[in-house]
């Protein structure tokens, strides 16, 4: 059935500073928490954290954090050890939480990495919902503006739904996981959840790059592309909207890749028709003469593994796959795809060097340490 909203208790709807300060004290005399977020990458330039969802056994909280000017007393509940903080998917808010607010956890569950090492095809939320809770997920708040004050009954109530249920579906799955003999590893995996902040970023590329289709222009073309996105940027930040909602990167790909030299060659265009570009058609227009007047503009350069490296790569995730086939389980269950490529651009040569490179996974250590040097020992 689909669950019916208005049937759950009201979430209590935290905006003033004391209700917040009481509600955390009483969150630490809590074994279980379950968390989740909701942030407005759809209607804003930076995304944010817009909401907190905060549930016990008992009860549904949901905290305001525009309305609130410190919530560092919420950061002590997720790093303390003696609380379990209970999400789904939790990569997502655990880095959006971190880049808003610093919030670091201990003590995590994370009910889509359960599925996943039992051995699940299906790790959505709305699946697991419908398997453990017997309710249909509502889907119309799904892309809101949860940045939007004041916010509606009804967007509260959905905001409420994700972590309503959650510490039922964490309690089945445990129990399963214990059943079948794999809560060690699953607790292995949740510790190193809590660590995905930590892992080093992948440098981005300048925007102009991280088009499709970008690598195919002339140096000069690059740069009137480059200029473009500079343009959009600045409207973006401007209007505080995300930068698809000012133009799109096919429409700046087209007018890049047009070029034209001529006013009426521009107005002729046929992507000049699109609403938004005739929306800021002069500034596009000085934007393509400024790319035409700069230097060109040539890819930057990335670094690439050297052929070694590859090789390993290539066997490393052949032997993951094999091993995942031969257990019927999801490869990551058997070592996380950020690892491998660790081991494969460190190649290890000895247990010792290997084992700190999975020191923060030493049941897979444990289990694969011979193999994954067997596996290195032929490149």
């Amino acid at each position: 059935m689909t669950v019916n909203l208005k049937k759950l208790p009201d979430p209590i709807f935290i905006t003033d500073r004391e209700p917040f300060l009481r509600t955390i004290h009483s969150f630490l005399k809590e074994d279980k928490l379950a968390v989740d977020t909701e942030a407005n990458s759809l209607h804003a330039y930076q995304e944010q954290v817009c909401l907190i969802q905060l549930s016990t056994v008992e009860k549904d909280y949901i905290v305001d954090p525009f309305a609130l000017d410190d919530l560092s007393a919420l950061g002590e509940v997720f790093f303390d050890p003696a609380v379990e903080k209970i999400f789904h998917a939790s990569e997502y808010d655990l880095n959006i939480l971190y880049d808003d607010f610093g919030f670091e956890f201990q003590n995590l569950f994370d009910t889509m990495l359960a599925a996943r090492i039992l051995g699940r095809k299906k790790l959505g939320l709305d699946s697991l919902l419908e398997e453990f809770a017997g309710v249909q997920s509502n889907k119309k708040y799904q892309r809101a503006n949860w940045g939007q004050r004041p916010l509606t009954d009804d967007m509260l109530r959905y905001a409420q739904k994700d972590t309503h249920y959650l510490i039922k579906i964490r309690d089945a799955l445990a129990e399963e996981l214990r059943e079948s003999g794999r809560w060690a590893i699953a607790q292995e995996d949740f510790s190193l959840a809590c660590k995905v902040h930590r892992r080093p970023k992948k440098e981005k590329l300048p925007p102009c790059w991280r088009i499709h289709g970008s690598q195919d222009l002339s140096p000069q073309k690059a740069a009137i592309l480059e200029n473009l996105c500079a343009f959009r940027d600045r409207v973006a930040r401007q209007k505080d909207q995300p930068l698809f909602k000012i133009l799109g990167n096919k429409t700046l790909l087209a007018l890049a890749e047009s070029a034209p030299k001529s006013k009426q060659t521009f107005e002729s265009l046929p992507v000049t028709q699109n609403t938004n570009v005739k929306r800021y058609k002069e500034a596009l227009w000085e934007a393509i003469q400024k790319g035409w007047e700069a230097s060109p503009l040539l890819p930057p350069e990335r670094e690439r593994p050297d052929r070694d490296t590859l090789d390993r790569l290539h066997a490393l995730k052949n032997w993951r796959k094999k091993k995942a086939r031969e257990v019927g389980l999801n490869s990551a269950v058997i070592l996380p795809r950020f690892l491998v490529a660790e081991i494969a651009k460190e190649n290890p040569k000895t247990r010792a060097e290997l084992g700190e490179i999975l020191s923060d996974v030493p049941l897979r250590f444990e289990h694969y340490w011979k193999e994954l040097l067997t596996v290195l020992s032929h490149y």
